[in-house]
């Protein structure tokens, strides 16, 4: 079977008949140290069923306890995604048989999600922005964890994920495209990691997302049949998965036949979605509030001090990015990306005043350092004020970026607690400032080559760099290339 989504060989005419349609469910597991309802630990990759207690596996006459965590966590997201935080909730069971779901219900949120509404900026394509608004963030246990080994007749359930804290983000169906689904889903990955929510690893399923995909001719006022497309471990695959969806769809609708509203699943290794099961047209769950659990009251004072802890978000240290340190929109992009690069950029700048050479560093030379040492940002062994004083090494004329980047900085890695000037004294790298000593190199170099000298007094202005190389070999790359290219032009200029 050929992929739909590899093909492209559809009609441009034939695919701007219709409206795209999308709408994401994302499931955020929550950084906390237990569970939402019990002091079971939430570790990852831990043995199997070792994170339990008889309230996990809900044994007879057990209690819920409400992490108080859970809830900061949940109203941090919802003030990141300007949603409206209820002040009173309840919390409902949802009722449905599955073996890895030891209660035979989830505790969720059901008429009283923390969250109402809100929106989530988005930047298009084209690099206008837009709002993609929420419907809903309510708080809920996760279930255990099915294992069906390959040639086992028996599936085995591991019960350490069961009542691990979850958020659900449900927006409304607004996405017009699998690009916008793409963006939107790195904006919510980077908000929960910004705000340490979420580790937001959708390989380890800490963040997952089902997309709900249908089509409606262009112009319509009612949606078409949705179908929800589960099991994707990479936005990249939610991606996919969505194009995939947009062609199958369509070709159907184009030989009229209907849509069926059923639930699908995505398999990575062909690009394909293939049904999983036909939905119900309604789903009965029977919801009713949980009797063991207490109302919840969200309050003013509680509330003030969520909104007091909240970090800076991306787009904002963007904007501050722009206008105080005067990045361009790019570096402000690259530097923003993640939270422990945007901290460490403010911190070098907090000892030097070279903004744009903190820039560059960052998104040069350590960029460089941390992809080939497999390290995050955080793990980065120089310190802010290691790599400021090294910026002002080179402000000060005292060593070359060459020489900074290529032979300080590598020793400075290795050896984060020396200041650079003691290494860069060491290994003799001070550059010479000194007219006296440079201005015999520049004179021995035009002496040695008057035909060079010729062809740059006949306007091949461009061969001041091989002169410039001659210096900087001769001098063993310690003269200063400002104060040499200065006493180059003056002397060409004189012959």
């Amino acid at each position: 079977m050929v992929s739909l989504a590899n093909t492209h060989n559809m009609d441009k005419s034939v695919r701007d008949k219709y409206t795209v349609v999308i709408g994401l469910e994302v499931h955020a597991q929550l950084l906390t140290k237990s569970k939402i309802f019990s002091s079971d630990a939430t570790e990852y990759g831990s043995p199997p069923n070792t994170n339990i207690s008889v309230i996990s596996l809900a044994h007879p006459g057990t209690l819920p306890k409400l992490n108080k965590r859970v809830v900061e966590y949940a109203i941090k997201i919802g003030l990141a995604c300007h949603s409206e935080i209820s002040r009173f909730q309840i919390f409902d069971r949802k009722n449905y048989f599955y073996p890895d779901l030891p209660k035979g219900y989830q505790i969720t949120q059901d008429r009283t999600p923390i969250c109402k509404g809100g929106y989530i900026i988005i930047n298009t394509k084209d690099g206008t922005e837009r709002n993609i608004g929420l419907h809903r963030i309510h708080m809920e246990e996760d279930a255990g964890k099915s294992i069906h080994l390959a040639g086992e007749t028996d599936t085995l359930i591991d019960f350490n994920r069961a009542g691990v804290p979850l958020i659900e983000i449900v927006t409304n169906p607004d996405v017009r495209s699998s690009d916008e689904a793409y963006a939107l889903l790195t904006e919510i990955r980077q908000l929960v990691r910004y705000l340490d929510i979420c580790d937001g690893n959708m390989e380890e399923g800490s963040l997952r997302c089902d997309a709900n995909i249908s089509m409606m001719l262009r112009g319509a006022t009612e949606f078409g049949k949705k179908v929800e497309v589960k099991n994707m471990n990479s936005i990249r695959n939610v991606q996919r998965a969505i194009d995939y969806e947009i062609e199958r769809q369509i070709m159907q609708l184009e030989r009229d036949e209907s849509i069926v509203s059923e639930t699908r699943t995505f398999n990575a290794a062909d690009g394909n979605t293939y049904s999983m099961r036909v939905k119900e047209e309604l789903n009965d769950y029977r919801y009713f509030p949980d009797p063991d659990l207490s109302p919840l009251e969200i309050s003013d004072k509680w509330l003030i001090e969520i909104k007091s802890s909240m970090p800076l978000l991306p787009r904002e240290l963007h904007h501050k990015f722009v206008t105080t340190y005067h990045l361009s929109e790019y570096d402000a992009q690259v530097l923003t990306d993640s939270k422990e690069t945007a901290q460490y950029f403010e911190e070098v700048c907090r000892h030097s005043t070279n903004f744009k050479a903190a820039s560059n560093w960052i998104m040069g030379p350590v960029k460089s350092y941390v992809n080939e040492h497999k390290v995050e940002m955080n793990q980065f062994p120089v310190t802010a004020v290691r790599l400021a004083e090294l910026i002002a090494l080179i402000d000060g004329g005292k060593v070359s970026f060459a020489v900074a980047s290529q032979k300080l900085f590598p020793v400075l890695a290795t050896f984060p607690g020396r200041s650079p000037l003691e290494i860069a004294q060491e290994l003799n790298l001070i550059q010479d400032s000194s007219m006296d000593s440079i201005l015999p190199i520049v004179e021995e170099v035009i002496r040695e080559f008057p035909l060079k000298v010729e062809a740059y007094k006949n306007g091949k202005k461009g061969i001041i760099s091989m002169f410039m190389g001659e210096v900087m070999k001769r001098s063993k790359g310690k003269a200063d290339p400002k104060m040499a290219t200065q006493l180059l032009e003056n002397k060409l200029s004189e012959q």
